[in-house]
């Protein structure tokens, strides 16, 4: 029966060289107290020492601050950080970057599949996901620094032929110990999840993590007396918990979580409450708009779509605008489904959700094709129409669900946002755009330092791929890049070809204009045609 501790208590079960597995996504799940007292103590003894974390999304709140995985980047306590997403915490970023950590990154995708296949007792995930990308061996096998490549294990293996087909199989070290969270606990170490906004794994974290003889700590607001839970909102069996820390805000940390610590629990996250979102707030007129607007007419009625991370997140706003938020079905990563898309922080959040999945469950949604079409911020795309969007400038960032959605969606993938980075300035002006400022920095370049997007994987089962800017639409085909639009106002050749270095293919008769409504305050309509 599982024992009831302090935070510090915990803290003390962690071992040197332990590898805690965790189920969190931003901090919704994340137990922020156990974490901290793991930090106080090594602070005071030293010890644990040259521990390895691993989940899945990303951990942190996009800032420098000791939250998330920020509170282990103390020098010896923290040795190796496996995930997906870095950059949810600026300062394991830099810790990284710096080279005084060990990072993995790979897929979402296989890291939450890893969780249930250790749990049933395999050594890892088979799948075709990341093939052709950084997670590959033959390119990097998801090694993010110099002290990785010197140091560090190969996690991934390249099977050439498993039945003819090619696959990549992913591991991890075994897991010692999860630290999991919840919101209430019975006597019997039943733990419920009712507070949380997005429906982290916490049973295969734990299932994987007692395969492999380990600990199993859950930390929660409240203990309950048994039958106080109902069995249907059980999300993990007291079966699997060895201890229960019930949070007692020691850190000054506010317990009752929206995706944030720092935000106050959201009731219409949770599906608890209906939220009037009220008249819908249109985006300011601005070349923005335009390319959102444009995204938004590759939408079908009942379309299955799924809004990344930035700009792709203005869409759900455009669809708001025209009350055609219900003609598609919005789905994240987190397996949050229907609702409006939360933005900024809150991202993965969706405001009155219709359903919410198992955020490792949910990914079979996307690896077994069912996503009719993914919308994307716009980074790095090179000749072959491989895309990075890891590590940028130097600056590492990651991959989350992108590389699982990308390689997956049915329909096709849309890559959106400005044509150049860093610093672009433009107007629009009478109707025709009017670029002030170019970015310091081009997105279309000759060749990508990390593969995330492989082009020649996705095409073996696609046509196109579409890349929509403010000043252009352009789409990939097995012939090439072809420039199909053009904003009115901008020259082809100095706005557009001199700022990138792929070939572009100019179509008989040469590109349409972009839809001069777009580029007008008023003047746009939005209707989705019927899916085919």
């Amino acid at each position: 029966m599982a024992k009831i501790i302090t935070a510090e208590e915990a803290a003390k079960l962690i071992k040197d060289n332990d590898v805690i597995a965790f189920a969190p996504d931003s901090l919704a799940g994340f137990p922020t107290e156990i974490n901290f007292a793991i930090r106080d103590r090594f602070l005071k003894e030293g010890h644990p020492a040259d521990i390895t974390t691993v989940r899945a999304p990303g951990l942190g709140t996009f800032e420098d601050d000791e939250y998330g995985e920020g509170c282990f980047c103390v020098e010896g306590l923290l040795k190796c950080s496996i995930s997906s997403y870095v950059a949810t915490s600026k300062r394991l970023a830099r810790f990284v970057e710096e080279d005084r950590v060990q990072a993995y990154m790979f897929p979402m995708g296989p890291l939450h599949q890893i969780f249930r296949e250790v749990g049933r007792g395999m050594p890892g995930v088979l799948t075709k996901i990341g093939l052709g990308t950084f997670a590959d061996p033959r390119l990097d096998g998801g090694k993010c620094n110099d002290n990785t490549r010197h140091n560090g294990e190969d996690l991934v293996e390249y099977i050439p032929d498993f039945r003819g087909e090619e696959y990549l199989h992913y591991r991890t070290p075994s897991f010692n110990v999860a630290l999991l969270r919840g919101t209430r606990a019975d006597v019997r170490g039943n733990i419920s999840m009712e507070k949380e906004p997005i429906e982290v794994e916490i049973l295969a974290v734990a299932q994987a993590v007692k395969a492999c003889g380990g600990t199993v700590i859950v930390q929660v607001e409240d203990i309950v007396d048994l039958h106080e839970i109902h069995p249907k909102s059980v999300r993990l069996p007291g079966i699997y918990v060895d201890y229960i820390v019930k949070a007692e805000d020691t850190y000054n940390i506010p317990q009752l979580n929206g995706r944030l610590t720092q935000d106050d629990y959201n009731y219409s996250f949770t599906g608890d409450e209906i939220a009037d979102v009220g008249e819908a707030q249109p985006m300011p007129f601005d070349y923005k708009k335009v390319i959102a607007r444009r995204a938004a007419m590759e939408l079908r009625k009942g379309d299955m779509a799924n809004f990344g991370l930035g700009m792709p997140q203005n869409i759900p706003t455009i669809l708001a605008e025209y009350g055609l938020v219900h003609d598609i079905y919005a789905i994240s990563e987190t397996g949050a489904i229907g609702g409006t898309p939360a933005m900024g922080k809150d991202f993965g959040c969706h405001w009155n959700p219709e359903a919410l999945c198992d955020n490792g469950m949910h990914f079979s949604f996307f690896n077994g094709g069912n996503l009719d079409i993914g919308v994307f911020g716009l980074s790095e795309v090179d000749r072959s129409c491989n895309i990075n969007t890891c590590i940028l400038n130097g600056v590492i960032k990651g991959i989350g669900g992108f590389t699982d959605i990308t390689q997956s969606s049915r329909r096709t993938n849309i890559f959106m946002g400005t044509f150049t980075a860093s610093g672009i300035k433009a107007d629009i002006r009478d109707g025709k755009l009017v670029i002030l400022q170019e970015g310091r920095f081009k997105k279309f370049i000759d060749k990508v330092d990390t593969v995330t997007f492989s082009a020649g994987e996705y095409m073996k089962n696609h046509d196109d791929i579409l890349f929509i800017t403010e000043r252009c639409v352009i789409r990939f085909t097995k012939e090439g890049f072809v420039l199909e639009e053009v904003a009115p106002g901008i020259d082809i050749k100095t706005q557009i070809r001199d700022q990138c270095d792929v070939e572009l293919l100019i179509p008989e008769g040469g590109p349409k204009l972009m839809d001069a409504s777009l580029f007008t305050p008023d003047g746009f309509q939005l209707t989705l045609p019927e899916a085919e």
